[in-house]
């Protein structure tokens, strides 16, 4: 009996450990599950933070770096452009160097020709005296009378005279034009208009002017003066570069109104009053343009431009 008690004693201990055991291991389960799934979920949150801002820092630099690029092609893109403008620039001003020159060897040749033609024109107005021997004349006339004599002597000296005249004039006016012709300075700045070289035209134009503001093609060459500006106008503004442009337009604008003011008579007046009309057109000053045609219709109502001038009085007043 004693045996048997404490047997079912000790099963009875061993089975009540066991439960208690089992119980104790099934809450710690549960708790370490519970602080794994919040581990986790913490774990996720912080991985999801840290993905965002890992995505957020990736989409920064990636913008950085096309900016940078964008930047950089920029850069590139202007540089690419200053070097054209200065490969353009230096091109043309090679361009110029060279007409230069040519025209100052033109020049050389000139004066040197100048030099050279006094003894060809001193020796050209020999020829004129030998062909005045009507004195030979003369001792042929005694013969017939003694009074017709005298008049071959009166007619001799009106001849002489009449040949004397016109030699003296061609040698003026040859040692004038070979020395500096106007015609050539003025052909010359002409020829760099029409090359599209308008400073230097303006120049020679100038040139012409300054040594001869009395010859009958001063208006003309101030005249175009006036278009060399506009064509520079006309250049500026195709380069983007409006300041310019305006500048360039507004001088053209003074030098049309200078062969008007300064050669009233010119054939060319008519033309600046109109193409200075259209230059105020262009400055957005239609008002003075309007004044400036009404005065080309009435001053000169016979011109070319006179018709163009209603014209475009009408337009404008129909705005």
């Amino acid at each position: 009996m004693a045996r048997r008690t404490r047997a079912l004693l000790l099963a009875a201990l061993w089975l009540g450990g066991c439960a208690s055991v089992q119980d104790m291991t099934g809450v710690a389960t549960q708790q370490d599950l519970l602080q794994l799934r919040t581990d986790v979920t913490v774990a996720q949150q912080r991985a999801q933070r840290a993905l965002a801002e890992a995505e957020a820092a990736l989409a920064q630099a990636q913008r950085r770096e096309r900016e940078r690029d964008t930047e950089g092609e920029q850069r590139v893109t202007q540089l690419s452009q200053r070097v054209e403008a200065l490969t353009a620039s230096v091109s043309t001003l090679s361009r110029q160097v060279d007409e230069l020159n040519a025209r100052i060897d033109a020049l050389g040749r000139q004066s040197r020709a100048a030099v050279a033609a006094p003894p060809v024109e001193t020796a050209r107005p020999g020829p004129p005296t030998p062909a005045a021997p009507p004195t030979p004349a003369t001792p042929a006339a005694p013969p017939t009378a003694a009074t017709p004599a005298a008049p071959p002597a009166t007619a001799t000296p009106t001849s002489p005279p009449a040949a004397a005249t016109t030699p003296p004039a061609q040698v003026t006016s040859r040692s004038t034009t070979s020395a500096l012709q106007p015609q050539d300075i003025y052909q010359a700045a002409y020829l760099d208009f029409s090359k599209g070289s308008y400073q230097l035209a303006i120049a020679g134009f100038r040139e012409f002017l300054r040594r001869f503001p009395d010859e009958a093609l001063a208006g003309a060459a101030q005249y175009w003066i006036g278009e060399a500006q506009v064509a520079l106008a006309r250049g500026h503004t195709n380069a983007g570069q409006a300041p310019q442009a305006t500048e360039a337009m507004e001088q053209a604008v003074q030098e049309f109104r200078k062969v008007l003011a300064n050669y009233p008579r010119s054939d060319k007046a008519p033309a600046a009053l109109y193409k200075e009309a259209l230059a105020l057109i262009e400055l957005k000053q239609p008002d003075l343009a309007q004044q400036r045609l009404q005065y080309l219709v009435e001053t000169f109502p016979q011109s070319e431009e006179s018709t163009l001038a209603r014209e475009r009085l009408a337009a404008l007043r129909t705005r």
